[in-house]
């Protein structure tokens, strides 16, 4: 398994993960739970961000803070179920920029095969967030982990809501050093590449299209 992997052990994380697991809970609530964990992961993987000092101005004197350099951050989400944890990020860090990579499987080799990629310019220098609910086989994350690799990024770090072992073992062998964020670690995957015990496609219960159980 990935030594370079953080469970985001939390109450309030715990606890919307698994009503996130229930398959009563309707699409416009799993995608406020899906932004609510992500914004409470986003704490956690934002603890070393570099800091300036500033003087502020209170109603009584001058005193000493701290600013964020906000846009040395680029949240990348991974179409198209990674849409669903953007607005938490940017709750945390609104002034972050953003880039999109999406992929689909192709249906004669089953890879993943790029279809959309786009970064903010000059962004090969600043620090990356991937964002994707599942972390499953690995495929797309480690597609995508080499996109970024290709475009210059160095400092880059993976973010989701769920694990499988196999999907961290993958990234373990592709992309050693990446920092994996994750709510849980499940069980194992399904013969269908499912999370077990999981909770279903989250892009399919994030946008209420089908979801058909295999």
């Amino acid at each position: 398994m990935n030594p370079y992997h953080v469970v985001v052990d939390h109450p309030l994380v715990r606890d919307k993960l698994s009503r996130l697991r229930d398959r009563r809970t309707p699409a416009k609530r799993f995608r406020e739970l899906v932004n609510e964990i992500a914004m409470l992961m986003t704490f956690h993987v934002t603890l070393d961000l570099d800091e300036e000092a500033v003087a502020v101005e209170t109603p009584l004197e001058t005193t000493q803070g701290t600013h964020v350099r906000e846009d040395d951050l680029v949240v990348v989400p991974v179409l198209r179920a990674g849409l669903g944890m953007l607005e938490g990020v940017l709750r945390v860090v609104p002034g972050a920029r953003v880039g999109h990579v999406g992929f689909e499987r192709d249906e004669h080799t089953l890879a993943p095969r790029r279809y959309y990629a786009k970064l903010p310019s000059g962004a090969e220098h600043a620090r990356h967030l991937l964002v994707d609910p599942m972390l499953g086989t690995g495929g797309s994350a480690s597609a995508a982990l080499a996109w970024l690799r290709e475009r210059g990024v160095r400092d880059v770090r993976f973010l989701c809501v769920l694990a499988a072992p196999e999907g961290l073992d993958r990234l373990a062998q592709d992309h050693p050093g990446v920092q994996v964020y994750a709510g849980a670690v499940d069980r194992r995957l399904s013969s269908a590449g499912f999370i077990l015990p999981g909770l279903g496609d989250a892009g399919d219960r994030m946008f209420g299209t089908l979801f058909a159980r295999l």
